[in-house]
């Protein structure tokens, strides 16, 4: 069985391999473009076992070597540089710590999903991302209504449609270039709630997928 440790970075990855007896091969520095990454996991003896630590690229990684045959194991990168507790930290010392934590059975794992679902996932995330855009947009908004003290009292919600109505008629009180600003953020919050409806139709088809 050979143990594969991955000390995953932006542009390139280190790989130091282990056998059963603990000897080390030669660490790899493979450069992220997807034919030398597929050239040295083709390299590897099939179903080698990949201990990966987790970075904001992973998903690529992984589902090339799934598709080379291999069995990729995301670590948790931040428990697993305390358990290899090295002083002096380099790409090859940390791509051999998770080969052994990996050998050794106590590599601190996390979950991979499976990739369709590694695809699915990305529609509530794209949500998230959308709902934090469109509450920064409303409070800027609000802050600048009460940088020249307009007051909008009759409407509860400011961005329904009885609220909408009024702030367009008080928006003339804001000076030419504020009030261009306003209208710009308001352009782009009618996008936003936009592709928040079309990010809330998509799940709700695939839950209901999930759920046949």
């Amino acid at each position: 069985m050979i143990y594969v440790g991955c000390d995953a970075h932006k542009r390139y990855s280190m790989f130091a391999a282990m056998d059963d007896r603990g000897m080390v091969g030669v660490p790899a520095k493979v450069d992220h473009n997807r034919s030398s990454f597929r050239i040295f996991l083709n390299s590897l003896p099939p179903r080698s076992s990949i201990a990966v630590g987790t970075i904001g690229s992973w998903y690529w990684m992984i589902d090339e070597m799934e598709k080379a045959g291999h069995l990729p194991v995301l670590a948790h990168a931040g428990k697993a540089k305390l358990m290899m507790g090295q002083i002096n930290k380099t790409d090859k010392l940390d791509a051999k710590g998770l080969a052994l934590l990996l050998r050794n059975g106590t590599l601190p794992k996390v979950w991979i999903p499976p990739g369709e679902l590694r695809d699915q996932r990305e529609l509530p995330r794209l949500r998230m991302a959308l709902v934090r855009m469109r509450t920064m947009l409303k409070s800027r908004i609000h802050a600048t209504l009460a940088k020249y003290g307009i007051q909008i009292e009759e409407a509860s919600d400011l961005f329904g449609t009885g609220g909408r109505d009024i702030l367009k008629k008080r928006l003339p009180e804001l000076p030419p270039q504020t009030q261009r600003s306003v209208d710009g953020e308001l352009a782009v919050l009618d996008e936003v709630d936009d592709q928040i409806k079309c990010a809330n139709s998509g799940s709700k088809t695939w839950s209901h997928q999930r759920r046949r």
